[in-house]
């Protein structure tokens, strides 16, 4: 029994993890410049003013939440804008299609407008090396 439930079960479904959904087996990881930078399951803690931040651990039950409601991420938009010099515009581009994104990924049902932060402050260094560069040591480019 200890063979079959201790090795032979987790053995089985590390491999069918791995085969069927590899990305979320290995924690769903978000890498930028071949490093990884984050997960999209875990709330990431970004402190300059020139990126999204998530929700405060008060608004969220875990305090682990990586997702946003599209008007906590609007409302950030004048600050990061004024940090980076990015026009607001192109900010709130990035934010509806980081939502229309999301839509996508839930099949356009049943769940609720919401941003996600790193993807968001992923792209943004992706989009805007010359501008993060100094925070996080970008070497450039898409």
């Amino acid at each position: 029994m200890i063979i079959t439930t201790g090795v032979a079960y987790p053995l089985l479904v590390t491999a069918i993890g791995q085969t069927v959904l590899p990305s979320q087996s290995n924690g769903s990881q978000v890498i930028l410049d071949g490093k990884i930078v984050g997960s999209e399951l875990i709330a990431q803690s970004f402190d300059s003013p020139k990126f999204f931040y998530p929700r405060n651990s008060t608004d969220s039950g875990s305090g682990v939440d990586p997702d946003i409601t599209p008007d906590n991420a609007l409302s950030q938009i004048p600050r990061i804008s004024n940090a980076t010099g990015i026009p607001m515009n192109a900010l709130k581009t990035l934010v509806n299609l980081d939502i229309a994104r999301n839509k996508e990924t839930n099949a356009l049902v049943f769940a609720p407008d919401y941003v996600r932060v790193l993807n968001l402050n992923v792209e943004l260094v992706k989009q805007y090396p010359e501008v993060y560069a100094p925070e996080v040591g970008v070497k450039g480019g898409n």
